[in-house]
């Protein structure tokens, strides 16, 4: 008698399926290991500014907290400052990466973050999640000093000395919130400075002692041949790289980045990793995936 069975080489859709389950299969182990860690993501960028990219990274993130992952989102909002600043007839100016801070310029940054806050914790509850923000001067969790790099004067740039994430920690951990923070510091005087936001993010992490620190960027890592995407390096470790950025491999805005990562491995995460937004669903191909799409940066011994 013949077969009823009809044959799967014949039904592409069951082949399609057939793909996803193995990539659910290969997300298994991860899965089972990262059950109640905590995840910092700092999302940044350009990227923000794209509705649909957005979508994407707050879909990943609710994603992470289904699965029983417990995720925090430390954002930027460094081109929509420009932009506001550009507007006002301000120029920007940039010392390693970090955006030089007068008075008026500090205002707009408070006030383009806070904005931006409220949108992402406003889109994610939409997609179903239990967002919480942190943003505005009796919000902010980190604790700073004004900075200076080899004796210049950045205005109200911003050296983070504490974070005091109690409240942080009760949300992501007993009530399954989903956290997610500005990057503005406040001194003990009640001044409010502008804090890269990588480094922030940084903070935030080893205060919490997060399984993982991801930044989310608009780069797809650390290229050892600056504009060739096929120069990626897909790992490299915290003594690695002030080498990096002596021979100019990180420069720019990647040195915030790189250091911000580092800053976190000896602040006790485990793991840290930089990936490209534009990646459709990077941040769960660079976690629950065995090559990953990014550069990881971890910490020898």
């Amino acid at each position: 008698m013949p077969s009823t069975r009809r044959d799967m080489t014949l039904e592409p859709h069951l082949a399609t399926a057939a793909a996803k389950a193995d990539v659910l299969v290969e997300a298994l182990p991860y899965l089972k290991a990262f059950q109640g860690r905590i995840f910092v993501i700092k999302y940044g960028g350009s990227a923000l500014s794209d509705p649909a990219l957005r979508h994407d990274v707050l879909q990943d993130i609710l994603f992470l907290s289904v699965v029983g992952i417990r995720p925090v989102l430390v954002h930027g909002g460094g081109a929509d400052i420009s932009q506001r600043m550009a507007a006002r007839g301000q120029q920007a100016q940039f010392v390693e990466g970090l955006r030089v801070t007068d008075a008026a310029t500090l205002a707009v940054v408070a006030s383009a973050l806070e904005e931006l806050n409220h949108q992402l914790v406003m889109e994610l509850k939409a997609l179903g999640g239990r967002a919480v923000g942190f943003a505005g001067p009796d919000a902010t969790l980190l604790e700073a000093k004004q900075l200076a790099i080899r004796g210049q004067d950045l205005g109200y740039v911003g050296d983070i000395v504490a974070c005091h994430a109690d409240q942080l920690s009760a949300d992501v951990r007993e009530r399954g919130g989903i956290p997610i923070v500005w990057p503005l510091g406040k001194g003990r005087d009640g001044q409010l400075y502008n804090v890269n936001a990588d480094q922030a993010a940084a903070e935030i992490a080893g205060a919490l002692k997060a399984e993982k620190l991801v930044l989310v960027t608009d780069v797809r890592g650390i290229l050892r041949r600056r504009d060739d995407g096929e120069s990626l390096m897909p790992s490299v470790t915290d003594h690695e790289v002030e080498t990096l950025i002596a021979h100019h491999v990180i420069a720019e805005g990647m040195i915030p980045k790189a250091r911000a990562c580092v800053r976190a491995l000896r602040a006790g995460v485990c793991k840290t990793h930089m990936i490209d937004i534009k990646v459709p669903h990077g941040l769960l191909l660079e976690i629950f995936t065995d090559r990953g799409i990014g550069t990881e940066i971890t910490k020898v011994g």
